[in-house]
């Protein structure tokens, strides 16, 4: 790869150990993908949730902290996506104190970057969202989608060590999303009837995602009459990416590029209400006893608390049945001030900031907990639990608390 003075100076360790393993890594990743040279970012979105991180990568982090002060510094914005442990409810959840141990030594190594702990994949609805052409450095592959489709800002999917290595170096190898070539359409699908719900958006995801399964295929998705609401495409592009490892699609009029073919794909492939509802069907397990109700993955935005809260008014949740809500920091603090926290408290759910369930020890939760049935509207979080173990069911937020109430999967 080309490097500037700068970037040379970093790889002989003129600007700090840190660095000097930020650019050395880096140019690992640009080397494989054929980069030729780096870009600069204006922001980084760093995955490291201590499930991931382990005690060894803890002690990485630690380890790369103990640099001196100029060091260490980040040098673009630097934001954490959701954290495994929510230190006011983790016992509730059956977490234990060396969980949290781990936690609390993961957030001050990274807080001694200057990373600034959001702990967040919803960070384009809560944040700062990046701007059409930013170049970026996200690790969530929620968020990447998300940003690359419907804003129009350039990431690739960053690995936690990547996207630290971002953060600290203020660039990225120019690489896959970063190009115009990468983002032209490669598939063509046409909807014949619109999703009506956030886990109908979601089973679209994963449908479109299962036809293209590889990350550098890009689906043009046409045929919707009006423009779908923020939580809509989230949901979509989330399931999308979980489902088939898809980092950018395109919508006509809806999202930010005009979409440019790569090739001329044939006819377009049609999707329908059968088909989602058949998609549905893989999930249904009507009148098994249900074990927790999760409402994450992505993190809620203030919108989707508030349907819980109106779902739940009046109503109790069945004793054997957990019902989990996951946010950002930034939404749960105005839930608190809004009442919706306290209005779904009181019908006995968890409202927990700052994770998401598949991120928090999902297989040790359900250990400690005698949990095997869970419920969800995200299509993303019941492709991933399959394999903490989970059986799951995905259906509509108001049939998740429906059910919830009624301790068994309706």
């Amino acid at each position: 790869m080309r490097l500037s003075d700068e970037e040379g100076a970093m790889l002989a360790g003129k600007l700090g150990a840190p660095r000097r393993w930020a650019i050395a890594h880096q140019i690992v990743i640009g080397e494989f993908f054929d980069a030729a040279d780096f870009i600069a970012v204006g922001q980084a979105h760093v995955m490291a949730d201590t499930e991931s991180l382990g005690e060894a990568g803890v002690r990485f982090l630690e380890g790369l902290a103990a640099a001196p002060e100029p060091d260490r510094r980040v040098r673009v914005p630097a934001i954490t996506d959701p954290r495994g442990i929510d230190f006011a409810v983790y016992r509730r959840l059956g977490q234990s104190a060396a969980m949290a141990a781990l936690e609390r030594r993961a957030i001050a190594a990274l807080s001694a970057f200057g990373v600034l702990m959001t702990d967040t994949c919803i960070n384009y609805q809560t944040v700062m969202a990046p701007l059409r052409g930013e170049h970026v450095a996200y690790g969530d592959t929620g968020a990447v989608i998300y940003a690359n489709s419907v804003l129009g800002s350039r990431s690739n999917f960053e690995g936690g060590p990547s996207a630290l290595a971002a953060a600290l170096t203020g660039r990225t190898p120019r690489y896959g999303y970063h190009l115009d070539a990468s983002r032209r359409a490669t598939r063509r699908f046409r909807l014949t009837a619109a999703p009506r719900d956030l886990s109908e958006w979601g089973a679209l995801g994963g449908i479109v995602g299962e036809a293209c399964c590889s990350y550098w295929q890009v689906p043009l998705i046409e045929g919707l009459a009006a423009a779908p609401g923020s939580d809509a495409l989230k949901h979509f592009g989330a399931a999308l990416a979980s489902f088939g490892s898809v980092a950018l699609f395109h919508m006509p009029g809806i999202t930010t590029e005009e979409p440019v073919l790569a090739v001329a794909p044939p006819d377009p492939i049609p999707i329908g209400a059968a088909d989602i509802a058949a998609f549905l069907a893989r999930y249904s397990a009507p009148g098994d006893k249900l074990d927790v109700v999760v409402f994450a993955a992505p993190q809620l935005s203030l919108h989707e608390i508030a349907a819980v809260a109106d779902a739940l008014d009046g109503r109790q949740i069945h004793p054997d049945t957990t019902v989990i809500v996951a946010t950002s920091p930034e939404i749960k603090h105005a839930a608190d001030r809004m009442g919706l926290t306290a209005r779904i408290e009181a019908a006995g759910g968890v409202v927990a900031q700052g994770i998401c369930f598949y991120q928090s020890y999902a297989r040790e939760m359900a250990e400690a907990n005698g949990w095997t049935r869970l419920m969800t509207n995200s299509a993303k979080l019941v492709n991933i639990l399959g394999g903490y173990g989970y059986r799951s069911s995905l259906a509509s937020l108001e049939r998740c608390v429906d059910s919830a109430v009624a301790g068994k999967v309706l």
